[in-house]
């Protein structure tokens, strides 16, 4: 259309990986004169990343073509070096709005032959406060030159663009909903806000294999996560505006060369982000626009390969998922946060694997030698148990967390579908000591009923409230009778039935053992501290 129609204003809606450079690159290396010197074409850009980016792959498109000379220039590197090299006959130039305005000032650009200008990521130079540049810029540029946008999104500000510097444009809009997210499995787990660092490093230690982007939604969010993974001896780094430009080379250089498991980034600051087979895009926090989440997502599944996008979402969120399955038409699968156990039991698996796979250097048998004595004392189990023991010290399972991160939908129990979840009372509260994690260790396995089955537990001073999948709970009551607490008995009732008297003597230890009544048999006991059950 570029092509065939031109000249004409043209608007272009599509999501990242879908080769939007392409689309206007090949038909502006068409339109252009190489034998004029003047510049041409302007396109700008919302990060130096993206310019880059842009640029490379317009030289590449133009390789067969060495009359046609294209610069970029951006805010971060020397202004004198990009004011020596525009000297040169430039038909193209990609740019990043601040930095052209500072050359056009300095009388080091002009744009008085330019006939193509390309806003490349529009919604974003927006979101990034450069309207007013953008405003400035153009009113350097002639007033029958072309304009050509394209955006991911399409806020009421790109059409106020639109109208005003726009006269009938061509638009073409790429079907997300078709073209991306084939090869993206979408899938989410529910946990407390608090809980999603704790959560993140639980898929982290199970798939070590794991290359992503994780997006937060602000810069304070993004350092502070980074830090906190970092100081644990994850592979990670941050990447936002508070960053200098050299560090954000740094960072996005050690990422190419897959030098850490994740980067941790705003949205702004990861556009432009080229880098391939990335295993997952994660989101901490969902993007107030819907659009927002497929352009985060287009970053992992490209070129054929399979991604993963995960989402966290707190117990309140649910619809946010239910719009985005029907807002770009795919299913989301809800997936569990991995527990401790599960954490163990994987990473001891991995571990034996790895050792019976080892190849013997040649080296080994020399040093056995000199160590053997210090194993004399020891018997083949011995040693195996220390070592695993040292394994297990490795996770890094923070004092007091959860052993289960995973919540349920909803929020409030009133506004709980009645139909999904039950709620319960249960006789035992705070001043029993326990943690949360505890008291759904025991009901859990008093009921026979899979912890992930639970739903809100609220703790109060002498009682507590707990919601159960609906389809899960049949005999609750009748499960707990005869079970009793160093001699005082366990009510579980439905919460309509429940009464709030608190039992004689509720209160007076801060620690319980319970027992069946029938058989005898020992049931758990529960302390204070790290939420840990012995036996």
């Amino acid at each position: 259309m570029l092509l065939t129609k031109n000249p004409t204003d043209f608007i272009g809606l599509a999501q990242t990986g879908t080769g939007k450079t392409a689309a206007f690159g090949l038909p502006l290396i068409d339109l252009i004169d190489p034998d004029l010197p003047e510049t041409q074409a302007l396109i700008m850009a919302p990060t130096r990343e993206l310019g880059q980016q842009t640029a490379q792959q317009l030289v590449s498109f133009a390789q067969d073509n060495p009359q046609l000379n294209i610069e970029v220039v951006y805010g971060g590197a020397s202004i004198s070096a990009q004011m020596k090299a525009l000297k040169r006959p430039t038909q193209i130039v990609v740019a990043t709005p601040g930095r052209l305005l500072d050359l056009i000032r300095r009388k080091a650009i002009w744009l008085d032959q330019v006939r193509y200008v390309v806003l490349d990521e529009a919604d974003e130079m927006l979101n990034m406060g450069f309207k007013e540049d953008i405003d400035e810029i153009l009113a350097f540029t002639p007033a029958d030159r072309v304009t050509w946008l394209f955006s991911a999104t399409m806020p009421s500000e790109i059409r106020r663009i639109i109208n005003k510097y726009m006269s009938s444009p061509l638009e073409v809009s790429i079907d997300s909903k078709v073209k991306s997210n084939t090869d993206i499995a979408h899938k989410y787990v529910i946990t407390k806000t608090a809980n999603k660092l704790a959560a993140l490093r639980r898929f982290m230690d199970l798939q070590s294999d794991m290359r992503g982007i994780m997006f937060c939604r602000t810069k304070l969010t993004t350092q502070d996560i980074a830090d906190q993974l970092g100081n644990l001896g994850y592979g990670v780094e941050a990447l936002h505006g508070d960053l200098s430009q050299a560090q954000r080379d740094a960072v996005m250089k050690r990422f190419k060369t897959r030098s850490m498991q994740l980067l941790i980034a705003t949205d702004v600051a990861a556009r432009g982000i080229d880098v391939n087979d990335l295993t997952h895009v994660i989101h901490h926090t969902l993007p107030d626009q819907l659009e927002s989440y497929t352009h985060r997502s287009g970053r992992t599944g490209r070129a054929g390969k399979k991604g993963i996008s995960l989402a966290f979402i707190n117990p309140r969120e649910g619809r946010r998922i239910e719009e985005l399955e029907k807002k770009i038409k795919v299913k989301f699968e809800r997936i569990e946060v991995p527990t401790i156990d599960e954490l163990k039991t994987t990473r001891l698996s991995n571990w034996a694997n790895l050792i019976v796979n080892t190849q013997v250097d040649q080296q080994a048998d020399a040093i056995l030698s000199e160590l053997q004595p210090k194993f004399a004392d020891l018997s083949k189990d011995d040693i195996l148990k220390r070592l695993i023991t040292s394994q297990l010290d490795h996770l890094t399972v923070q004092s007091g967390e959860e052993a289960n991160l995973n919540e349920t939908h909803g929020g409030s129990p009133g506004k709980r579908d009645p139909g999904k979840f039950h709620r319960y009372f249960v006789n035992i509260g705070l001043m029993d000591g326990l943690t949360k994690g505890d008291l759904i260790h025991f009901l859990s396995d008093i009921s026979n009923v899979d912890r992930k089955y639970f739903g809100d537990l609220t703790m109060q001073k002498n009682c507590s409230y707990f919601d159960v999948d609906g389809g899960k709970d049949d005999g609750m009551e009748q499960k707990f009778k005869g079970v009793e607490v160093e001699g005082r008995s366990i009510r579980v009732n439905r919460d309509d039935d429940s009464k709030m008297k608190r039992p004689e003597g509720f209160h007076k230890k801060k620690s319980f053992s319970g027992k069946r009544r029938s058989g005898g048999k020992s049931g758990k006991d529960f302390r204070r501290g790290g939420g840990k059950r012995r036996r």
